[in-house]
């Protein structure tokens, strides 16, 4: 196995046993949950978003290193970008994990890259993107549950 690859696989490990941003975020203004049925993955995901930008996002749940080290690196990304910027690192995210859609390399994803070997592993695929359906509910506004699967 090469040395990067080593190195990123330690950081899926390190985000998935100490997720960054865990925990109920009081102030929050937008907020959703997700669920991945396939594994039993739950998230709950909130965030304060400031004149059209994310000041702040935390999680909460239970899901298995992918889906929490995904929600961990997600929610360090998300901080003080707006909306729109969150929307193009979803659809690069999507692009890198999924394999479909072309890679622009704009936004870069600087940590998110760690992620992109889960495009080898199908089954897979939908615990790194929970978190991220998430937070576009989150963003609209929506009161029911995402499912990944639907």
């Amino acid at each position: 196995m090469s040395e990067l690859r080593e190195l990123y696989q330690e950081m899926i490990i390190d985000h998935g046993r100490h997720p960054r941003n865990f925990g109920p975020l009081a102030d929050a203004d937008h907020h959703a949950e997700g669920f991945n049925p396939l594994c039993g993955d739950r998230i709950k995901l909130q965030l304060k978003v400031r004149d059209g930008r994310i000041e702040d996002a935390r999680f909460e749940g239970v899901g298995c290193a992918i889906s929490t080290a995904s929600a961990s690196l997600m929610t360090e990304a998300l901080k003080g970008r707006s909306e729109e910027e969150v929307r193009a690192l979803f659809d690069e995210f999507r692009a890198m994990v999924t394999g479909e859609g072309e890679r622009r390399g704009e936004p870069p994803l600087g940590k998110l890259e760690v992620l992109g070997g889960v495009q080898e592993f199908p089954s897979r695929v939908k615990c790194a993107t929970l978190a991220w359906h998430t937070l576009l509910a989150a963003l609209r506004g929506e009161s029911s549950p995402v499912s990944t699967e639907g």
